[in-house]
C-alpha cells in the first residue's frame, strides 16, 4: 500500500485517539479564508472554496465557523491574515520523497522549522522541483472493503465517471481527475454507497519500500510535519510493512 494510504489510514486511527480536532480546524480555517479571499465568498463560482466547505462538513465543523472564515477572507471580519502559500520538497529516511503544503504569514519562520523537522527525523530540504515530479494531483475517495467487492467497485466508479480503481489490503480507493472529483463524489452520495474519506490528494506515481527502522523514523517524521501549525498537508511515496504501520497507530 503507497504512503498516502497508509498514512491517511493512521491518521484517521490516531485523530480519534489524539483528539487533534482543533488543530484539523485550524488548517481548514486557514483554507477557507485564502479560497475566499483569491476567489470569492460564492462556493458555486469558486472551486476551491466550494472544496474546503466539503473537507469542513466532513470534518463536523460548525457552520459559524465556516461563515466567519469566508468573512475574514473577504475582509467581512478584523484580522484577515495575509497568508502566502509555499510548497516545500525534500527527502525523507532512505530517500523517501516528500512534499509539504505551507500556508503562512512568516515565510522564514516556517522554513527553519520545516528544515528542523526534515534534518531531526532523518531527511533533509531539497531543491524546488526535485521530487514534485513523482506526485500527481487526484480526487481519492476511500471505502473499506468489508461488504464490498472488486467488481461492484469497478461499476460504481465506472458509472461515476472515475478513473480507476486500486485495491489495498483493507481499503478500496477510486481515484478520479481533480477536475472530475465532485461529480464523482456527488454520484457515490446518490448511490449511497458509504466511503471513508474523499478528498483531492496528491498521489505517488512510484512508492520506496523501506525497513521497519526507517519505516518508524518516516512516520515520525511525518507526524511532526503535520503537527506544525503551518503545514497544510504532508504528501510522501513510502511504502512500509503492515506491522510497523499497526504498531505506529496503536
Amino acid at each position: 500500500m503507497s504512503g498516502h494510504s497508509k498514512w491517511n489510514t493512521i491518521k484517521r486511527k490516531k485523530g480519534a485517539a489524539d483528539s487533534k480536532r482543533g488543530k484539523i480546524f485550524t488548517k481548514i480555517i486557514k483554507e477557507i479564508t485564502l479560497a475566499a479571499r483569491l476567489g470569492g465568498s460564492d462556493p458555486e463560482g469558486n472551486a476551491r472554496l466550494r472544496q474546503a466547505i466539503l473537507v469542513a462538513k466532513e470534518e463536523n465543523m460548525p457552520k459559524d465557523n465556516i461563515d466567519r472564515a469566508i468573512k475574514k477572507g473577504t475582509g467581512g471580519t478584523e484580522g484577515s491574515a495575509g497568508y502566502e502559500e509555499i510548497i516545500y520538497e525534500g527527502y525523507g529516511p532512505g530517500g523517501v520523497a516528500v512534499l509539504v503544503e505551507v500556508m503562512t504569514d512568516n515565510k522564514n519562520r516556517t522554513v527553519a522549522e520545516v528544515r528542523h523537522i526534515f534534518s531531526k527525523h532523518g531527511g533533509n530540504l531539497g531543491e524546488n522541483g526535485c521530487v514534485s515530479w513523482i506526485f500527481e494531483k487526484k480526487g481519492s475517495v476511500l471505502f473499506d472493503k468489508k461488504g464490498l467487492n472488486e467488481d461492484a467497485m469497478m461499476e460504481l466508479a465506472l458509472e461515476s465517471g472515475a478513473e480507476d480503481v486500486r485495491e489495498e489490503e483493507n481499503e478500496f480507493e477510486v481515484v478520479t481527475d481533480p477536475g472530475l472529483f465532485e461529480q464523482v463524489k456527488k454520484a457515490i452520495d446518490h448511490k449511497g454507497v458509504k466511503y471513508i474519506k474523499a478528498q483531492v490528494t496528491m498521489i505517488p506515481q512510484s512508492t520506496v519500500r523501506l525497513d521497519a527502522e526507517k519505516a518508524l523514523q518516516m512516520l515520525k517524521l511525518m507526524e511532526k510535519l503535520e503537527d506544525n501549525d503551518d503545514v497544510q498537508n504532508a504528501y510522501a511515496n513510502f511504502d512500509i510493512p503492515d506491522d510497523v504501520m499497526e504498531r505506529f497507530s496503536s
